[in-house]
Order: structure tokens, then sequence, then C-alpha cells
């Protein structure tokens, strides 16, 4: 059996618009429009899926966009919408990415600590500040750190692959 991998984090408050010195820092490359339900991520291929904001974690020098939809050719390119409303919406946006073993997209989330902030940048380019309040690993057949009953509140959740059990 398989289990993933999470990372829960709960906003505290928000942060300033997206620095110009950002590689994506332009909020023309974001689409305001989504062609699925915006509640959930959907399966997608390259062609359908766009940037639809940006992850930011300092303390493991992860930057990167996020993209609409989840596959396994979108997660080659980089970590993806698996659940939940767009970045910085009320609810519980799930992003997935691989855990690669050049420590490259969220191979490298399992040295996250509680407290630890990540920044979300949404189509407007503002950023919210994330903090993780919570990690664990479930079986890849339990989807519950996807639940989008967040009582109001904004949550992001990562997930990944535990590459060392062969799980998830």
């Amino acid at each position: 059996d398989s289990s993933l991998y999470s990372s829960q984090f709960q906003s505290l408050n928000s942060n300033s618009s997206l620095d110009s010195s950002s590689k994506y820092s332009s909020t023309s490359n974001f689409s305001s429009s989504l062609n699925h339900n915006s509640t959930s991520g959907s399966k997608g291929n390259s062609s359908d899926s766009f940037v639809i904001g940006i992850i930011k974690i300092d303390k493991i020098k992860l930057d990167y966009p996020i993209l609409s939809d989840v596959s396994d050719e979108l997660l080659k390119i980089a970590p993806c919408r698996f659940a939940g409303p767009l970045p910085n919406k009320i609810g519980n946006l799930c992003i997935a990415g691989h855990n690669y073993i050049d420590n490259t997209s969220f191979a490298q989330i399992v040295k996250l600590t509680s407290g630890d902030t990540i920044s979300i940048y949404g189509l407007d380019g503002k950023s919210v500040e994330y903090h993780v309040t919570e990690k664990k690993e479930v079986e890849g057949t339990d989807f519950s750190c996807t639940s989008q009953f967040t009582n109001g509140k904004r949550i992001v959740t990562l997930m990944t692959c535990n590459s060392i059990k062969q799980t998830r």
C-alpha cells in the first residue's frame, strides 16, 4: 500500500504585492478565469492548464508556479492544484508536487516544521503567508487531508509521495 505525505498550513495574515524582482512578478502571466469548477482541481493536459499562482518557501528554497490542473504530465512541469479553491480563497487549497531524488519540486517539504512559513501568491499578485500547523503521512487511498470543511478559514495542504518508503 502507498501513503501520502502532507503538510497543512493555515493563513495568519496578508502580505504586500508580489515584488518586482521575482521571476514570476508580472500578473499578466496569470489567467483570471477558470474553465472548470473552482472548488476542485481537475485532470488536465498542458494545453488546457495555466498558472493560477506561485508558491514560495524560503526555508527550503522552493519557488514554483502553481498549475491549474493535475496530471502526470503537468506534475513533471510544476506543482499542481489537486483540489480546492484558487490560491488565497476560503477553503483548503491542496497542491500536489513530485518528490524528486534531485531535491526539486516538493522533495524538501519533509524538512518543514511547525510554525514554518510559506507564501502563496494569487492571481492578483498579492501574497498570503501560511504557517505549518500539521504534518502527517497517510495511506495513498486516504484523501481526508483534501477536505474542504475549513470553518471559513484559508488552508493550504501540500502533498507528495514518500519515496523512501515507496509510499506517498
